[in-house]
């Protein structure tokens, strides 16, 4: 394992230590002959030393028994090296496609509505005050923004989008659990017809006498119904009928009041 800018470190340690071209050589894993060359000034010849000990690769400790023992071999410093923490910068939005991000925004607070604003600014790469004005209908072009799924616009990928709608869904799913609130899967099930007729568990099921007189008397209509719809009824003998009762016709003959009818 060699250090960081092996031929630079060895410059140094030749300016800078007693060691010998052998201990120098094998720490830095070049040949003898190079740090002879280095010291002359006919190798790397420009190149500026550079600090084992204060990069944390070789402790002082290590050159101090070196130097005084000629036949030591340095090690290495084992040190973590973390990589520095790069920013994430800013989603790019093309300028083609900087005018379709309104209708993008419109899509996801319709279809996602548990998304949060820092969601969607980050699959889109908007600020909040732009999803805030669409939310709530004051955007200068609120009146033409047509909601377009912004996978299809090349706003964002599915699998981005996928991932943060998840999470979302997680999030309230857990915000949800902690109030009490049920599940929408089980908010919105429908209960069975048996299940929505069946009394409640701690109801009474025995049928007081009120309901029993009301079941009896729809029964007797039932009958009575029934009876009344029966054929046989139609064969029973029916009365005579005078048609003089009917009509209320005076007595005496037809042909005396129409001669009576003449003379007036």
């Amino acid at each position: 394992m060699q250090p960081l800018m092996p031929k630079a470190t060895a410059v140094w340690l030749v300016d800078n230590t007693t060691l010998t071209f052998e201990q120098i050589a094998e720490f830095v894993g070049m040949h003898p002959l190079e740090i002879s060359g280095i010291a002359d000034g006919e190798v790397a010849v420009g190149i500026k030393g550079f600090d084992p000990v204060s990069n944390s690769q070789l402790d002082a400790d290590e050159i101090e028994k070196a130097q005084n023992d000629p036949k030591y071999r340095m090690k290495l410093k084992a040190a973590i090296q973390t990589p520095p923490v790069k920013k994430k910068a800013p989603r790019y939005t093309p300028l083609s496609k900087r005018q379709e991000r309104p209708s993008a925004i419109a899509w996801l607070v319709r279809n996602h509505p548990e998304l949060a604003d820092s969601q969607i600014s980050k699959l889109l790469g908007t600020t909040k005050q732009t999803i805030e004005s669409i939310r709530n209908k004051s955007h200068w072009n609120s009146a033409n923004i047509q909601p377009v799924d912004p996978v299809a616009l090349g706003l964002c990928r599915q699998i981005d989008l996928d991932a943060a709608v998840k999470k979302a869904a997680d999030k309230k799913a857990k915000m949800d659990a902690e109030l009490g609130v049920a599940a929408p899967a089980e908010r919105d099930t429908l209960m069975s017809t048996e299940d929505s007729l069946a009394p409640p568990m701690g109801d009474s099921q025995t049928i007081v006498p009120a309901e029993e007189e009301a079941a009896a008397r729809s029964l007797e209509d039932l009958g009575a119904f029934i009876e009344s719809r029966d054929p046989a009824s139609e064969d029973r003998e029916e009365p005579a009928i005078d048609p003089d009762s009917i009509f209320n016709l005076p007595k005496g003959g037809g042909e005396d009041d129409d001669e009576a009818a003449d003379k007036v």
